[in-house]
């Protein structure tokens, strides 16, 4: 972990395009130039004045990200590329974030993107060993349907969290209608219909007593951009920003993950843990001062066990931290205003960054029908499988 602040990093600049469903958006390189133009209109700079880049996905040919980052100029600074499966676009935040915290660069971009295709998630590589060789070997081992990967790694974790505290399918259908009522206020989103708790009790069932299919996210294209610079760079240039990177900190497995035989942690229970913990810690707030957070709800299950991995309810409380509305709007923490992952979508590279879009409207009370009142503290959990956990605070200056 590395939670070693070091300088005051600011978010000068983020941008975001609307996420569409694989085959109705744009290719990548557009959609990546696109969301990078926005952020530097957003921050008013030059891109003649970023020192470094950092470029986030998944699904893509080496070098994507030059291709991507050349649209808004050559100008010979390092770009560097990222892919740490779904935590991608908040890793590049968080390299990002230690290039200005560190002193070496004023201005740094991050864009995150991907194009994906429709159906689940898979290997491209199928003729070398898998990077989840050891995951699935567990992971079999506690779960035995036939069922895509990502499905039974958080559907197991949910089963398992019914099986240790009575959570019932009802409550992961609480979530992904909550979900939909939040992205109903946001134009960026991929599903904006609202949905009750019974339509999604009643969708198309995948796993009995587990899931239904909207409690699953869909593969989605998309892209993000956010522009971090250092106090100093924002008062040369006169720049509007009043949003901080508090404190960040990023997790990987360790052998708890494997050895606990736990489907909970085989999918990151303990680096939410121990990545929060120590931001919390770093930044002098605990979650009692967090009024809204985007966390990663690539499914229901794991929104719901992650309430209590971030520290929001304690274990085992999340169903009824859920059934008292205390995960929206009049609540105590309100939990993905974007509409998260199940309705927003989720490209993998950039859903990172688009967390930090939404988070920095809300602090700077420019979220307009999805603001959140009186945020001080914003709280972002974006988590990859294999593995890797980035837990940042922001806080309004």
């Amino acid at each position: 972990m590395n939670t070693t602040q070091g300088r005051d990093v600011l978010v000068a600049g983020v941008g975001m395009i609307p996420f569409l469903k694989p085959g109705a958006s744009e290719a990548y390189d557009a959609m990546g130039a696109a969301a990078i133009q926005l952020a530097l209109n957003d921050g008013g700079i030059d891109y003649a004045d970023v020192d470094q880049a950092y470029a986030g996905y998944v699904y893509g040919d080496s070098c994507a990200g030059q291709r991507v980052i050349y649209s808004a100029g050559m100008t010979g600074i390092p770009i560097v590329n990222v892919n740490n499966n779904c935590s991608t676009g908040s890793t590049a935040l968080f390299l990002a974030r230690q290039a200005v915290a560190s002193g070496m660069a004023e201005c740094v971009l991050a864009v995150g993107f991907e194009q994906m295709k429709p159906g689940a998630l898979g290997s491209v590589f199928d003729d070398r060993p898998s990077p989840f060789a050891d995951f699935d070997e567990v992971c079999a081992d506690l779960v035995d349907v036939d069922l895509p990967m990502a499905l039974k790694y958080f559907g197991g974790a949910g089963r398992e969290h019914n099986q240790r505290f009575g959570t019932t399918m009802r409550d992961f259908a609480r979530i992904r209608a909550k979900a939909s009522r939040h992205a109903a206020n946001n134009p960026l989103a991929l599903f904006r219909t609202e949905m009750s708790e019974d339509d999604v009790m009643a969708a198309q069932l995948i796993w009995p007593d587990v899931m239904t299919r909207p409690m699953a996210c869909p593969p989605t294209c998309g892209a993000a951009a956010a522009l971090l610079v250092s106090a100093d760079f924002a008062k040369r240039h006169a720049l509007r920003a009043t949003v901080r990177i508090a404190a960040q900190t990023m997790t990987t497995d360790s052998p708890s993950t494997l050895d606990s035989r736990s489907m909970m942690q085989l999918v990151g229970y303990d680096m939410t843990a121990r990545a929060s913990k120590a931001v919390y810690e770093a930044a002098g707030v605990g979650p009692d001062d967090i009024k809204v957070a985007e966390l990663h709800d690539c499914f229901a299950h794991n929104e719901l066990i992650t309430y209590e991995g971030l520290g929001l309810c304690d274990e085992g409380e999340a169903a009824r931290f859920i059934a008292d509305g205390d995960n929206s709007y009049g609540g105590k923490v309100v939990t993905n205003p974007s509409g998260g992952l199940l309705s927003k979508g989720h490209p993998l590279g950039a859903t990172g960054l688009a967390q930090c879009y939404e988070l920095t409207h809300q602090l700077r009370g420019t979220a307009e029908a999805r603001q959140v009142e009186g945020v001080r503290h914003a709280l972002q959990h974006n988590l990859g499988l294999g593995g890797a956990c980035v837990v940042t605070l922001y806080e309004k200056v």
